[in-house]
């Protein structure tokens, strides 16, 4: 008896391990893959519900805050076999910023005082653009430097992304080729006229990006 106990302890196990086997055979493969074979050139519109910029700044020098970006439109010319000559273009609506903190979030887009500056952006903000100006691929195929034109606040400077090719296929309920890209930069919120709290909160601000792009 002992040794058929031992028997069925070890073969449970490997029961399980072959009833489950099927059922992992029949999971659906995910749409998109970093497979650069798989990106076909032309003209690509952002899909605005997957597409997001978020940004971190630190906060008296105890932590870092989070806020968020989305609603991200805009175009992506591409042709895999001249990757240099890409040209990207989005809309980031100011006006829909959000974070964690509803207070925070009001301050903002709170108005200005008379005859003052907004602490922030202001009540009824002008979208911010970036223009690419030039694409530089990097010698792994996978990445490149984004050099181009952000328009915040009424001040255009330039920014440089570096981005990294995320993955591309087809996506299953739009059936439209897609291609994904994450990206990260730093700006200088003081060189878009955005001050309020210096240096309490941190000049510097990172950015991370999340974009998709469907071929319409």
């Amino acid at each position: 008896m002992p040794n058929l106990s031992r028997a069925l302890r070890l073969a449970l196990p490997l029961a399980l391990v072959a009833a489950a086997a099927p059922m992992v055979a029949q999971m659906p493969e995910v749409p998109g893959k970093a497979d650069k074979a798989r990106v076909t050139a032309g003209t690509y519109t952002a899909d605005a519900g997957h597409s997001l910029v978020a940004w971190k700044v630190n906060h008296f020098g105890f932590n870092d805050y989070f806020g968020l970006f989305g609603d991200v439109s805009g175009s992506l010319t591409l042709d895999p076999a001249n990757p240099a000559a890409a040209k990207v273009t989005v809309t980031i609506p100011v006006s829909k910023v959000v974070t964690a903190s509803a207070g925070l979030t009001s301050h903002l887009l709170k108005p200005a005082a008379e005859g003052k500056s907004a602490d922030f952006f202001g009540a009824t903000p002008a979208d911010a653009t970036f223009v690419s100006t030039s694409v530089a691929p990097g010698a792994d195929g996978m990445s490149a430097k984004i050099t181009g034109d952000l328009t915040l606040n009424g001040v255009t400077k330039p920014v440089t992304i570096d981005a990294t090719f995320a993955g591309a296929g087809t996506n299953p309920f739009s059936k439209a080729a897609t291609v994904g890209f994450h990206g990260k930069a730093v700006i200088k919120r003081s060189d878009f006229n955005v001050k309020y709290g210096l240096p309490f909160v941190s000049d510097e601000v990172a950015l991370d990006i999340t974009a998709a792009f469907e071929k319409k």
